[in-house]
């Protein structure tokens, strides 16, 4: 997600009023993962969870910070909304959406949801083996599918919605598309404003040039990014804690951002066909799309021009770096031994604080008043210790 630039457009619209917040310091911040029990107490709430605690405004009245709660009706009322199960991506059409000025609010009542970004583990192996006919066959086999979603560090305060999110424009010298099929830079962007340079469109001027577009297809899109977050430093230390389980796999860690994407179509038959699944389906499975691809590619007018942006970090005025909530080491050092956990565990799921407690927490103990019952249950835990600690000093997950 790169790191921040320390500076905020000057067009940039914050889509929350937090005056006088600050940083909270909750979270040691140490390598070796000691984490203090009131950090454990302080967790911010799952973005499921976080939808819940407010009740849903209405979106014309909706205060500054109540993004998610807004978003769970349509905000205009004849508008088709599809989605991808895949990214998050939605996509909708609507004739309203066709005015400048409806459009404009639409996008701002979408840019206040923030992405979702997760750190995504996978760790895999190659096992080969023969088949009934003695030929010699490689299969992948997954050993554990971890994700950690970032979500709730995006606010300061997730209850009351609070966050340092900005809505911004495109700059000039940016190449993206500006009602264009190519990318391109707007014209004179190697000049600047002091020397005669144009300055950039705001949002208010780019919804008026998508709506007086006569484009028979036309979409205006909105990208939700989360910035200031150090993903390569997280990447390491994550590298190096699993390596530390002596896993001899082969690992794979990643950022992976859904609910980024925004697209709102011009009603019309074509875009409707784009989007309806069935018939994705139809012109995949006959190969249709090698033809219809060109088509649409080439009769689509794009405009990629407005950017919701979620700091997880921003660099301040006397230059020091500031955390929304917590650094990228505080949270390395709250979830390091529940990814450790899940890992050996070989798990395939999306930790949540659930499993974040039960890091921290002593193994429960069982008396059933059995002896023989209690004995069964011990070996079995016994058993299990006994695993991981050959894992962690003979190595597991080789290719074999």
């Amino acid at each position: 997600m790169g790191k921040p630039d320390g500076k905020v457009a000057d067009d940039a619209v914050s889509l929350r009023t937090n005056p006088g917040e600050s940083s909270r310091a909750t979270y040691s911040d140490n390598d070796d993962l000691d984490i203090p029990e009131t950090a454990i107490d302080d967790l911010p709430p799952n973005y499921t969870e976080s939808e819940s605690l407010l009740p849903p405004p209405d979106a014309q009245t909706a205060a500054p910070g109540s993004g998610l709660a807004m978003a769970q009706t349509p905000f205009v009322e004849d508008a088709m909304r599809f989605n991808d199960l895949n990214t998050g991506a939605q996509y909708w059409m609507a004739k309203s959406l066709e005015s400048p000025a409806n459009l404009e609010r639409h996008i701002r009542h979408l840019a206040a949801i923030p992405p979702r970004p997760y750190i995504k583990l996978v760790g895999t192996h190659i096992e080969t083996t023969r088949d009934s006919k003695g030929k010699m066959e490689k299969n992948t086999i997954t050993d554990f599918d971890v994700s950690i979603e970032l979500t709730p560090y995006l606010y300061s305060d997730a209850q009351y919605r609070r966050s340092w999110d900005y809505i911004r424009t495109v700059e000039n010298g940016e190449k993206v598309r500006r009602g264009t099929i190519f990318r391109k830079r707007a014209p004179g962007s190697n000049q600047s404003i002091e020397v005669g340079g144009v300055p950039k469109p705001t949002l208010q001027e780019w919804c008026h040039r998508y709506s007086a577009s006569h484009a028979g297809l036309k979409v205006f899109a909105l990208q939700r990014r989360m910035t200031g977050f150090d993903e390569e430093h997280v990447k390491r230390k994550l590298r190096e804690l699993v390596n530390r389980t002596n896993y001899r796999g082969h690992l794979k860690v990643e950022l992976v951002t859904k609910d980024s994407l925004i697209e709102c179509y011009n009603e019309a038959r074509i875009n409707k066909w784009r989007l309806t699944t069935w018939i994705q389906m139809l012109f995949t499975f006959t190969l249709l799309f090698i033809f219809s691809w060109p088509y649409l590619w080439l009769r689509t007018k794009r405009w990629e021009v407005v950017v919701s942006e979620w700091p997880f970090s921003r660099i301040a005025d006397d230059g020091t770096k500031q955390y929304v909530s917590i650094s990228e080491d505080q949270w390395f050092n709250m979830w390091g031994r529940a990814i450790s956990s899940a890992v050996l565990r070989k798990r395939q799921a999306l930790l949540d604080q659930t499993d974040l407690r039960r890091a921290e927490e002593p193994e429960p103990t069982f008396e059933s008043g059995n002896s023989t019952v209690d004995g069964a249950v011990g070996l079995f835990r016994a058993g299990i210790s006994a695993m991981d600690e050959v894992n962690r000093h003979l190595g597991w997950g080789g290719d074999c």
